[in-house]
């Protein structure tokens, strides 16, 4: 008799990577309801004062741009030849001049 935890996978519902119908159907009313009415919507923003239009449009862009990431870095250069140094730093100023193309 299979328990839970038991180390063999899952007891049942959904298969690992099956989509939510619920999810699914409330989506696809979600874009729908938006297709339909993207000229009011439009409308709408237009009237709204720059600062809560500026709000929205933020609100609305978090769910189709990806969000960034801090980076931290960190270079031991002690670690690192003057050659190594030299090439590197050659490669930050040629990457610099190329962005300024």
């Amino acid at each position: 008799m299979r328990t839970k935890g038991d180390g063999r996978g899952r007891l049942g519902g959904r298969k690992k990577g099956t989509p939510n119908k619920v999810t699914s159907s409330l989506r696809e009313w979600v874009n729908a309801l938006i297709d339909n009415n993207r000229e009011q919507i439009e409308s709408d923003l237009k009237e709204l004062e720059p600062k809560d239009r500026l709000m929205v449009l933020e609100r609305l862009l978090s769910y189709v741009l990806p969000k960034m990431q801090n980076v931290d870095t960190s270079i031991n250069f002690d670690g690192l030849t003057d050659e190594q140094l030299n090439k590197a730093v050659k490669q930050l100023v040629k990457e610099v001049n190329n962005d300024g193309d």
